[in-house]
């Protein structure tokens, strides 16, 4: 592997890691989970759900496109 592609795969996984944070925090309204109420916490993993598999349909659209 080569330089370029070092930093570009670190890149990614810092970029992955900064979304999947932002879906978390979104999804819990910038609270943590023992300042929730137990309903807003039921809210929040349905949240991160829904969000889960609108990536994952994300995904299977990028792929269908490349045909």
């Amino acid at each position: 592997m080569n330089a370029n592609q070092i930093i570009n795969m670190l890149l990614r996984m810092f970029m992955r890691k900064a979304v999947n944070k932002g879906i978390d925090m979104a999804a819990n309204r910038g609270k943590s989970r023992s300042e929730m109420t137990p309903e807003e916490r039921d809210q929040a993993q349905k949240a991160k759900q829904t969000a889960g598999k609108a990536q994952k349909l994300a995904r299977l659209a990028r792929r269908m496109g490349r045909f």
